[in-house]
């Protein structure tokens, strides 16, 4: 975790916060830079041997982006753990659909730990509150911008491997595997894409 950005103090968060209200994109970017450690720090508990941490930390990044593009700190919460739970639940949906197309999955399968090192199986979360979910998607007209800049942004194949990857057409992430099998290309190329994809949508928000 030391690559990234070290968290803001609590008057520079408020700052940075009161200039992305402001229309400061890069205040904004700045914000999802210095909380990637908690992104990374939230994935953690979900790495097993099935999962690619480096896909778990894709998946968490774009949590990230959700929550600072939706945060109102006008209803009391902090920035991190607003982020928390929307990196969470992120992760949570992608396992959800991840399950509901494997038909042979057991409900206690282990998908990682939880925070006291405990296994964490499916069935720890196929229960957990939707709220929190919606609570992350309440300004539908931000995630809306960035569902509008995508294809401007983006060529054709890196546009496919981000709906599909996070399930912004449909609300089913798909993992990398299963883009690669439907693309016709290797895992490891969509991983290239996506990241490809995610540094142009950051480097837009820089703007």
């Amino acid at each position: 975790m030391d690559t990234f950005c070290k968290p803001l103090c609590k008057e520079e968060e408020l700052e940075y916060i009161r200039r992305m209200k402001q229309g400061d994109i890069g205040a904004r970017n700045t914000l999802i830079e210095h909380n990637l450690r908690l992104v990374a720090h939230i994935a953690k508990k979900y790495q097993s041997p099935e999962e690619d941490f480096e896909d778990l930390i894709s998946i968490g990044s774009f949590g990230l982006m959700k929550a600072v593009m939706t945060f109102d700190d006008s209803k009391g919460s902090k920035l991190a753990t607003y982020s928390a739970r929307c990196i969470e639940n992120e992760l949570l949906m992608y396992f959800r659909a991840k399950k509901k197309r494997a038909k042979d999955v057991s409900l206690y399968d282990q998908i990682g730990t939880d925070k006291e090192g405990n296994p964490l199986q499916f069935v720890d979360i196929i229960e957990a509150d939707g709220q929190d979910i919606l609570s992350c998607l309440e300004q539908k007209e931000d995630l809306g911008k960035l569902r509008d800049i995508m294809p401007a942004l983006l060529n054709k194949r890196e546009l496919y491997v981000i709906t599909k990857r996070y399930g912004m057409d449909d609300g089913q992430p798909r993992t990398q595997n299963e883009v690669a099998a439907k693309l016709g290309i290797s895992r490891s190329y969509v991983s290239r894409l996506e990241k490809r994809a995610l540094g142009k949508l950051q480097k837009h928000l820089k703007k």
